[in-house]
């Protein structure tokens, strides 16, 4: 019994779940920390005045909750659907230089709460005992459950920066999974970079400058699949 453990200890074929890739589809749900903050483009015709000095933008740490669907289409080849709630947070602070020469500073704060449907292709290494790396790539769309854009602006008591609640974006990554007794947990590292302009331009001072606004995040996960 002895010399029969040892021997299947050697064996490069044992590990985990060792039926698990011989599975059409897996489910599992992900855990995940982002940054978020904007890519700005300015107007071409407006240069800072006397006035408003700078936008300066800031990043804001969020998360997400999502279930994952993967199908299998090869032993590497797994095509991803990630639905979830990712909660983000993105800052601009503005700074004026006020008639009696002094300088403010005010920070609009943007706050989403996006209802994501990622579709994600992963490429995964061969499998060595319980350990593959992979590659992400894919696109989502995004809906903002929290949009401002209809907002009436007379009715608060600031102005405030609105969003259009549509997004859709381009995601890439990679990542690392470890086959565990009774599950398989991976880490991973994203990018997502919003490919439409999400500024709804309403000619205020805070949005007048700025010709686009679109979003950038990065995310780390955690997913767990059985």
């Amino acid at each position: 019994m002895a010399c029969n453990s040892a021997a299947s200890q050697k064996n490069p074929g044992s590990g985990n779940l060792l039926n698990f890739d011989n599975k059409l589809y897996h489910f599992g749900f992900v855990l995940s920390y982002n940054k978020s903050d904007f890519r700005i483009k300015y107007k071409p015709n407006f240069t800072f005045n006397d006035s408003l000095l700078s936008i300066t933008n800031e990043g804001q740490p969020g998360f997400n909750l999502a279930l994952l669907a993967s199908l299998d289409l090869g032993p590497v080849v797994h095509l991803r659907f990630i639905p979830g709630l990712s909660f983000q947070d993105r800052n601009l602070n503005y700074r004026f230089l006020e008639p009696d020469g002094s300088v403010s500073s005010i920070v609009k704060k943007t706050e989403a709460v996006y209802l994501d449907f990622p579709l994600l292709l992963k490429l995964r290494t061969k499998r060595v005992k319980n350990f593959a790396a992979y590659g992400l790539v894919g696109g989502k769309y995004s809906m903002d459950m929290q949009s401002q854009k209809d907002v009436d602006d007379n009715l608060q008591d600031q102005i405030i920066l609105k969003l259009n609640p549509r997004n859709w974006s381009i995601d890439a990554g990679g990542g690392m999974d470890f086959f565990l007794q009774y599950f398989k947990f991976g880490v991973e590292l994203k990018v997502e970079q919003g490919m439409r302009n999400v500024l709804f331009q309403d000619n205020t001072r805070y949005s007048a400058p700025i010709e686009s606004l679109k979003t950038r995040a990065f995310i780390l996960s955690f997913t767990f699949e059985g």
